[in-house]
């Protein structure tokens, strides 16, 4: 048992992936986004909870866990009364259980605003950088590049907050035009740039124009999964599933998580160390199969170009948060790719199940769980779902109906309403809040992929 003021008093500490940046407070890594030395935050320590405490939490509303997990790990950054506040105000809806078959679940995270799971973070995160920024009584701008829904939910988080700005880059060719609609609407204090090129490429600029001694001057940060403050609220939901599910406290489960930049696994790897029963991480790619590659063989070689594939969101060539994965298994993996210190290969391939799924394999998984159980899935959530049935084949002791799995689904089928139309033959309604979308203007810029031409535009408009 943790004594809460040693802890409070010792993880309000965060480090450089790289190694070579001081460490700084939560608040402070929060607004920097990206340490000074390129590298990603971590927290210095992880307090666990005890059995009795995670027996608890099966009594708690989604409010409630959140403010128990981002307490311990914003430490003393901020007043326990304004955080549960926030929670209470930004978690106005929660996550769904869907019983598939046996002890599988799907674990749909697309009841927010957006309709997509990044809603759980990127509103937490929004909330909490306004609290600290009106405290100073100062503003700021985010730099975010989007492959999917980071971008509509990252506008939908910081729409109408007074003193930031968001500047929102995303692949022309690569978001669906309901993801496009979701940002480019919206206006205020939200601009959007449409980019002739890939995720990568975007999120490429993002990371230069904090490095830019040109825009010093310039408050930047962003909302990108390269800002911890975005992967901390991404551990509630896992917590929050597994004590609605689990049979008892120490009941170990499978998780498996459709992977792009893998902030979504980063938060349940949190989860983990925070103490949550996991027995294994299904990572599930698209073709984009850098990272199971990775694990087979020792060798990561990012992917440039990266492959456009129907899920799109995880488009992805080279995953920031790898460096965070590293880090978590002894290695120093830089924002290059370059792996300066070997993690734990075994370790590595002992805590995760790593699968790479093709575009026919996700259709053909969308296809199958609608026959077999009636089951809708997007792109996303199909991949995760067949990563799944991959690792269930090759431990079929767990196939018995007793091992406890979760795939997460991460966006409403809605969004993907062509593709799966055209899979399933059956018309996908939209909800109500895209419906809305048909009869607003659009605005946006479109840019070369060029660093020079989008830093020319931070420089005049900010």
């Amino acid at each position: 048992m943790y004594n809460q003021d040693d802890v409070l008093n010792t993880i309000n500490s965060y480090y450089s992936t790289n190694r070579r940046a001081p460490e700084v407070s939560f608040k402070e890594a929060l607004l920097k986004g990206l340490a000074p030395d390129g590298g990603l935050y971590m927290p210095c320590f992880i307090p666990k909870f005890n059995r009795g405490e995670l027996e608890a939490l099966s009594a708690d509303d989604y409010p409630g866990i959140a403010f128990k997990i981002l307490n311990l790990l914003t430490g003393k950054d901020i007043d326990r009364d304004d955080l549960i506040n926030l929670c209470r105000e930004v978690y106005n809806f929660d996550i769904v259980l869907e019983g598939v078959v046996n002890r599988n679940y799907l674990m749909r995270l697309d009841q927010g605003p957006t309709a997509s799971f990044k809603d759980f973070a990127a509103r937490m995160m929004g909330r909490l950088m306004q609290y600290f920024l009106s405290i100073d009584s100062k503003d700021i701008t985010i730099l975010t590049a989007t492959s999917g829904d980071t971008g509509s939910a990252v506008a939908n988080a910081y729409f109408g907050l007074g003193n930031i700005r968001v500047i929102i880059l995303f692949p022309f060719d690569e978001v669906t035009e309901l993801q496009r609609k979701q940002m480019t609407t919206l206006g205020n204090n939200i601009r959007v740039i449409a980019v002739d090129g890939k995720f990568d490429d975007c999120q490429t600029m993002v990371k230069r124009a904090f490095m830019d001694e040109s825009l010093a001057h310039l408050r930047l940060s962003s909302a990108n999964s390269i800002n911890i403050g975005r992967l901390l609220p991404q551990s509630v939901y896992y917590f929050r599933g597994w004590s609605r599910l689990a049979a008892k406290s120490d009941e170990k489960v499978v998780f498996s998580v459709p992977c792009g930049n893998f902030g979504n696994l980063m938060g349940g790897i949190i989860a983990r160390e925070m103490g949550l029963p996991v027995k294994c991480f299904v990572i599930a790619t698209n073709e984009n199969d850098e990272v199971p590659v990775y694990f087979r063989t020792g060798t990561y070689n990012i992917i440039r170009p990266s492959r456009n594939c129907i899920s799109n969101a995880m488009n992805v060539g080279h995953p920031s948060n790898m460096s965070r994965i590293a880090a978590f298994y002894g290695g120093i993996m830089d924002e290059y790719g370059r792996i300066l210190k070997e993690p734990d290969m075994g370790k590595l391939r002992e805590d995760f199940f790593a699968v790479s799924v093709t575009d026919d394999e996700t259709r053909n998984a969308i296809d199958m769980c609608y026959r077999q159980f009636g089951t809708v899935l997007e792109p996303h959530g199909a991949a995760a779902w067949y990563g799944l049935q991959k690792y269930l084949d090759n431990n079929p002791v767990q196939r018995d109906g007793n091992q406890l799995c979760i795939s997460l689904e991460t966006a409403h089928p809605a969004k993907f309403q062509r593709e799966l139309t055209d899979i399933l033959k059956i018309n996908i309604p939209l909800t109500s809040s895209m419906e809305e979308l048909e009869t607003k203007t659009e605005e946006y810029l479109s840019l070369e992929n060029n660093y020079e031409l989008f830093r020319n535009y931070i420089l005049k408009h900010y």
